[in-house]
């Protein structure tokens, strides 16, 4: 039988062909996410968040239970797991599935409910939570940060002398993480990397990874997913927009976040405007391809 982790890089594979980058959607059951105030906190909110985001081209809805802003309050492992798994349970009815936690009871618990993947937020921080993906032969994301979200504090608040090569450290950084989850029996095919932007960064280094997705893609030498949707380190161009009480007013930078990273080789996109960032993608697809005409369109 095939293992979990190929699940998720088919939809991965579906996703390159279709948009040029894959769409990793988001839906967050907390009460606190920065992103969207806990409109996904309730069972039936999280539900049909779930649903709208398949319907919207998602292809793999990425669930949490823990708010990972600046500062936030850690959630422990069992109310993590009441919060999501019913979740997991059915959207991995309707699509591929990966759980947005560094627990490894949580991953254990949403892997056996039918997720396919771990979204792990912490560079492997807890080395149990490598068994458990190796267990379930699921596949890995591994997320670049320096330690708790709790201990951050602010949004993009990082010293500037914090890195001397931001890029070349944040790379050399996940190949160790990598290769301390391959030790505990994580395939290395199964692993794709997350350059964590806002995690142990300011605005400016964020900035920096960001505009160098084409360098990272090719030291890596595996999948990256960038997650720069609705980041305060957006505001950067944006002065106007709220850095912590609106992050939809960061929607068009994350777009154009998204856009610039998919040309630059990243394999999957993770983004709260799944239908937004869809079209972008998919209207410069054609557009590069040399479409003249769409199917279903009109000249009008």
């Amino acid at each position: 039988m095939e293992g979990k982790w190929t699940q998720f890089f088919e939809a991965m594979a579906r996703g390159r062909a279709a948009y040029g980058s894959a769409l990793l959607g988001v839906c967050n059951v907390t009460p606190d996410s920065f992103s969207d105030g806990g409109q996904s906190f309730r069972f039936e909110d999280a539900c049909a968040r779930v649903q709208a985001l398949f319907d919207e081209g998602a292809n793999v809805v990425d669930i949490g239970a823990e708010s990972t802003r600046p500062g936030a309050v850690s959630v422990p492992a069992l109310e993590q797991i009441a919060r999501v798994v019913e979740v997991v349970r059915v959207a991995a009815r309707r699509g591929s599935v990966s759980i947005d936690t560094a627990s490894a009871e949580v991953a254990d618990a949403c892997l056996s409910a039918g997720a396919c993947a771990v979204n792990d937020v912490s560079c492997l921080a807890d080395e149990a939570l490598a068994r458990v993906v190796a267990k379930h032969d699921a596949a890995l994301i591994l997320m670049h940060s320096r330690g708790s979200q709790t201990r951050m504090a602010g949004f993009s608040a990082y010293p500037e002398g914090g890195y001397v090569h931001v890029l070349d450290e944040v790379a050399s950084e996940l190949r160790g993480a990598a290769a301390r989850a391959e030790a505990f029996g994580v395939r290395p095919e199964a692993i794709a990397f997350d350059p964590g932007y806002g995690f142990a960064k300011n605005a400016h280094q964020s900035f920096e990874l960001l505009r160098g997705t084409a360098s990272l893609v090719k030291i890596l030498e595996r999948p990256i997913v960038i997650g720069a949707s609705r980041k305060s380190f957006l505001v950067l161009f944006d002065r106007d927009a709220d850095r912590e009480a609106c992050a939809t007013q960061r929607v068009g930078a994350s777009v154009a976040a998204a856009l610039w990273a998919a040309r630059a080789g990243a394999s999957m996109v993770r983004v709260h405007d799944v239908r937004a960032t869809r079209q972008a993608l998919s209207l410069e697809k054609a557009l590069a391809a040399g479409m003249d005409r769409l199917s279903g369109g009109s000249d009008a």
